[in-house]
């Protein structure tokens, strides 16, 4: 791990999260410790408990942050594959991917993140960032006859469908392939097999 020692009156709450998600490389949220991660920027534990103040405060900062970078993630993948139902797919690939090479990241981000109500009935300005834009591809892709429920359909089919397949890899239910990954994403929003 990189995480400076040699943390002095800098950035607290940052110099945290980012040895938090460091550690997360190794060990899964539940076998993370807050006095292990003012150890690993160097503070005591108190330092550490004035900028959260417990271990689901710090997990939930840590998922915002893994939010924020699955949506960067996605962002990156959909304008390089062009927009549209090009993006709409690399995004859910990028999702696929993000999932597998954050492990331990990814299966924090639904368990102290997300509360058990759908994501999809909160406010646009509450939903992670991830989901708005799950969610406004879908309005865009969906057919215009298709009616007022089309979009929240295609989104939730597209999320169910990624997430899905990601937790079948993870959990070792089928063998991690790229090429899979590909061709199940590399349909528009609301085709089916």
């Amino acid at each position: 791990m990189s995480t400076s020692k040699n943390y002095h009156h800098g950035d607290l709450r940052a110099a945290a999260i980012h040895a938090g998600l460091e550690l997360l490389e190794e060990r899964t949220a539940d076998d993370l410790g807050l006095r292990e991660v003012a150890r690993a920027v160097g503070v005591s534990a108190t330092a550490l408990y004035r900028h959260f103040p417990d271990k689901a405060a710090f997990l939930r900062a840590l998922a915002n942050e893994g939010f924020q970078q699955l949506a960067e993630a996605q962002r990156r993948a959909a304008e390089a594959a062009g927009g549209g139902e090009a993006g709409f797919g690399a995004t859910g690939r990028a999702y696929v991917r993000f999932a597998l090479d954050n492990p331990a990241l990814f299966r924090l981000l639904f368990s102290a993140a997300i509360p058990a109500d759908d994501p999809f009935n909160r406010r646009p300005e509450d939903m992670p960032e991830a989901f708005r834009m799950l969610w406004d591809n879908a309005a865009r892709l969906a057919p215009p006859d298709s009616g007022p429920d089309a979009a929240p359909l295609i989104a939730l089919e597209a999320w169910a469908l990624v997430h899905g397949l990601a937790v079948l890899i993870l959990d070792g239910q089928i063998p991690r392939n790229d090429a899979l990954i590909d061709a199940m994403l590399s349909k528009g929003p609301g085709a089916t097999c």
